[in-house]
């Protein structure tokens, strides 16, 4: 099992996960983070941490965010290792709440 980043980091970005990771397991897009699966230890110290409530465990991962654990998998072998806190994106907290943002996700590194 694993933690998956979904939907609701889209243009957040809070970074607040990534300093409790214990195995540096997550990885930074341009408007997204996603966690490396086989990095993950399962622990879940980065659950409570994220204001935008986006990290779920892959067993509790809704219908809708199934696509979510392949996006987190593909895109962690290409985007960066972030091992420390960085300020969220300037208009995260607009974009916390809003649901069905797939579309603004940024693929590219």
């Amino acid at each position: 099992m694993t933690f998956v980043v979904t939907e609701a980091c889209i243009k957040c970005k809070y970074t607040d996960c990534v300093e409790v990771c214990p195995v540096d397991c997550f990885h930074e897009g341009p408007n997204f983070l996603v966690i490396n699966p086989t990095e993950c230890i399962d622990c879940g110290v980065c659950v409570p941490e994220c204001p935008a409530n986006a990290i779920v465990d892959e067993g509790d991962l809704p219908a809708d965010q199934q696509i979510y654990l392949a996006l987190n998998e593909q895109l962690s072998r290409t985007w960066p290792v972030i091992t420390s806190s960085k300020s969220p994106l300037p208009d995260a907290d607009d974009w916390r709440d809003v649901q069905g943002k797939h579309d603004q996700l940024i693929a590219e590194a």
